[in-house]
């Protein structure tokens, strides 16, 4: 049985079919890849909401137990300007004795301890190269003495020879005129040679033209003595003094205490070499005890002299007074000396250790924060501020004024009665919030 054919008419679908046409700029006639390229244009913003959304929570914002953070209360109270003291009882003068041109030891006199007497030998060098520049030394010295002194003998000398010639030169004045007035008598009876006469008158005569020669000589050799004396004695004065200095040095091989009081410093062996200027012992004077304190340089600016301080001796508060800052600085530390306002402790010992506070200022009302461990990374210039919900703290700045060991001196930036997270920053020190959880 053949299978009936089944034809459509095309009136049917003539009616119902037309063709479509689509805009060139339409998407669907776009290629794969220009798709693809404008769905990634489309996804950016999005992209970038997300990266700073997830930024923000991951960097600047920190989530921390509220267990492991220090709120402290700003406070308004009374700010003590005190800094802690760690001082050391040292003497208030130390005499220093060092080698003045070093040499052998050969005799160590005293010991550590011991008290000696101004002038006292201690101790006793021995330098065979010093000896043998002194003995040449005290020989040219000697030789220039020697000249200097030939050279005053000869002007010495000098002056006598001139008043001897002019001596003889009026004896011969003298001399010649009589034996003339005699010749002149004799010749007037005619008893007496002419010749005769004329030889006197004319050595008469010489004699009167040679005593005003003389006399000027002798004035400009006593004027060039009188400028030359002075000026020999002076040098001579001062080679004297030189050969004292020069045996002076071989007596400073003999180390001698400068001042009376107690040695406290020597460690010399016979045998040992010491150059010039090393130091060899130390000699404390009866001169009384003083403070020594180490201060950190914070405070160089504010620490003055005559500022107070109370110091613990065995439980008991004893007044001292800064006498002396020194604005040298070490290892972030600086050195002030205090002395004892009124008579100082009995039985004080040096190297003892004592502690303190010094007031670098009056008390005086302020905001007052107290001080933690956030000040190592902030500086004082700004803190984590926790609001009366406590569920987040956020970053602030500040400015501060006066600081010590237990307060910090609020200047701006904080009220009073706001909360701040005073423990450690180490690890929230990059984020602008901190979120308390619980």
């Amino acid at each position: 049985m053949a299978r009936p054919e089944i034809k459509l008419a095309a009136s049917t679908g003539a009616g119902m079919d037309r063709k479509i046409h689509h805009s060139r700029w339409s998407v669907k006639r776009w290629p794969l890849a220009a798709k693809l390229a404008l769905a990634c244009v489309a996804a950016v913003p999005a992209v970038i909401v997300v990266i700073k959304l997830t930024a923000g929570a991951g960097v600047r914002t920190i989530r921390v137990p509220a267990a492991q953070v220090t709120l402290s209360l700003v406070q308004q109270g009374i700010f003590h300007d005190l800094i802690p003291l760690r001082a050391n009882v040292v003497p208030r003068d130390t005499i220093y004795v060092d080698a003045i041109d070093g040499g052998r030891v050969e005799r160590v006199l005293v010991e550590a301890g011991d008290l000696v007497q101004k002038g006292q030998p201690i101790i006793e060098l021995s330098n065979t190269n010093l000896a043998l520049s002194v003995i040449q030394q005290e020989s040219q010295l000697n030789q220039a003495i020697s000249q200097l002194q030939q050279n005053e003998i000869a002007l010495e000398q000098n002056k006598l020879a001139n008043e001897r010639a002019l001596a003889e030169i009026d004896y011969g004045l003298v001399r010649l005129r009589r034996s003339d007035a005699r010749r002149e008598g004799l010749l007037a009876r005619g008893a007496g040679s002419a010749e005769q006469r004329d030889v006197t008158a004319d050595e008469l005569a010489y004699y009167q033209r040679l005593k005003p020669i003389q006399t000027d000589s002798n004035q400009r050799q006593t004027d060039l003595r009188d400028r030359l004396l002075p000026e020999i004695h002076r040098q001579l004065g001062s080679l004297r003094n030189n050969l004292e200095v020069v045996h002076g040095t071989l007596q400073g091989l003999v180390i001698r205490a400068p001042v009376s009081g107690r040695v406290t410093a020597i460690d010399l062996k016979v045998g040992q070499h010491r150059d010039a200027g090393q130091r060899l012992a130390e000699v404390t004077p009866p001169t009384g005890m003083k403070l020594s304190a180490d201060i950190d340089e914070f405070y160089l600016a504010r620490v003055r002299t005559g500022q107070s301080a109370d110091i613990d001796f065995n439980g008991q508060p004893v007044k001292v007074t800064v006498h002396r800052v020194y604005p040298q600085v070490h290892d972030g530390r600086f050195k002030v000396d205090l002395d004892f306002a009124g008579p100082s402790p009995p039985d004080l010992v040096a190297g003892a250790a004592a502690k303190g506070r010094l007031q670098l200022s009056d008390d005086s009302a302020a905001r007052i924060l107290p001080v933690g461990p956030f000040l190592e990374r902030t500086g004082g210039d700004w803190v984590f501020v926790v609001p009366v919900s406590g569920a987040a703290a956020e970053r602030r700045r500040i400015k501060v004024g006066r600081r010590t060991v237990e307060q910090l001196e609020i200047l701006s930036g904080l009220e009073v009665g706001e909360q701040v997270i005073t423990s450690d920053y180490t690890s929230v020190e990059k984020a602008e919030r901190v979120l308390l959880t619980h």
